[in-house]
């Protein structure tokens, strides 16, 4: 009984006199760490894996990147810490301070009060080293850690960039997302070859497959949005597609991603491609504004050049001409084509790739196509024996 009356009076003394706590520390991303502009010392916690260790003097220096960043956070830690574990490639948690930094390279810098480390890792038997450009060929046998250099991360990142860009016009559009099967039993319009989905074991029955029916990885979703377009004015879909053509051209690949959108009550072309315009610029602003360090990385070392074509893009109205002005471009063209334009005849790769240099490397659109070279369902101009297509 009296322990209780003392445990009581305890109970009130901390309700009237402020008792010591400990300071909490807030997570952080990397990210959010090196935008802070006033560091006046906050507690905070920072996880991620270390990408450099050194030792100066009495201070020890680790730079931590948890992938929301190309960039890395600088740690100052005392240097009488145990430093063995803390090697390269090793997973951390660091408490302590975030504080304005000494160094020009960047603003802040965490004044580190504890150091945990939560997964060691031999460095010199790691495959991926420190300050080495490893090809793609060779990270191609770690694919659990070849997202950890800066090329794989920031094309990571700038495709998630990318990705929200996407749905975020979409939805300011009015736009509704939907959900289009992976397994279907539809082949849209020969869009391409089709993987077939089985099952693992054969099973017994008279079924002449799982489904009752063949069963395939779409190649488009465009035959679902179409339903779908008549209940709803905007719809549009944006997920995996898969093509069994069996070729290594950059324009060929069995898995990509593809957004398609249908837009009911349309009354010209002229609207369809307004809103093939605003996606592209929007998407491309949105990653250059949000991902400009992975970006300028891409542009050095992956895709040079590819930075100033886009922002020549965003500057200028995409171009439109007819099919029949395309063929009279690419027949006054001083270029030996493989294959010789022709009216009536599909364009070809290089004719498109020469269309858009003739046009100032703005993408173009290709109209009134003749009705031979389109499906059945396009809709068809007024324009007498030509027989041209809208779409």
């Amino acid at each position: 009984m009296l322990g209780a009356r003392r445990l009581l009076g305890a109970l009130r003394l901390c309700s009237s006199v402020s008792c010591p706590r400990p300071r909490a520390s807030a997570k952080m991303r990397v990210r959010d760490a090196l935008r802070v502009q006033d560091a006046s010392g906050e507690c905070v916690t920072v996880q991620g894996w270390i990408r450099s260790v050194r030792s100066q003097k009495e201070v020890l220096f680790l730079h931590v990147n948890d992938g929301s960043s190309l960039e890395s956070l600088q740690i100052v830690a005392d240097s009488s810490l145990d430093s063995r574990e803390l090697t390269f490639g090793s997973s951390v948690q660091v408490q302590g301070q975030l504080v304005k930094s000494q160094s020009k390279r960047q603003n802040v810098e965490l004044k580190a009060e504890k150091i945990e480390v939560i997964g060691d890792c031999e460095a010199k038997a790691f495959p991926i080293k420190y300050k080495e450009r490893h090809p793609l060929e060779y990270l191609r046998q770690y694919p659990h850690l070849r997202c950890r250099t800066n090329a794989l991360g920031s094309i990571l990142r700038v495709r998630s960039e990318a990705t929200a860009a996407i749905h975020s016009y979409f939805k300011d559009n009015g736009f509704v997302h939907i959900h289009t099967p992976v397994l279907t039993s539809n082949d849209c319009e020969g869009a391409g070859e089709l993987f077939q989905v089985e099952p693992s074991s054969k099973i017994k029955g008279p079924e002449e497959s799982f489904f009752d029916v063949p069963a395939f990885l779409t190649v488009s979703g465009q035959l679902h949005l179409e339903v779908m377009s008549g209940a709803f004015t905007q719809v549009f879909t944006f997920g995996p597609t898969f093509r069994a053509e069996n070729s290594q051209s950059r324009r060929h690949l069995a898995e990509f991603y593809m957004v398609e959108a249908e837009i009911s009550f349309v009354e010209s072309l002229q609207d369809l491609m307004q809103v093939m315009e605003e996606l592209f610029k929007a998407t491309t602003e949105m990653v250059l504004s949000h991902c400009p360090e992975d970006v300028e990385l891409c542009h050095q070392f992956i895709a040079a050049g590819q930075k100033g074509r886009l922002e020549h893009m965003l500057k200028n109205n995409f171009l439109i001409i007819s099919y029949t002005e395309a063929i009279e471009i690419l027949k006054q063209a001083s270029q030996n084509f493989a294959f010789t334009p022709k009216w009536g005849v599909d364009l070809q790769t290089e004719h498109e790739k020469y269309l858009v240099r003739h046009c100032g490397n703005i993408p173009v659109f290709v109209i009134n196509y003749p009705s031979e070279l389109k499906p059945f369902y396009m809709r068809e101009n007024e324009d007498g024996p030509q027989n041209t297509e809208v779409a």
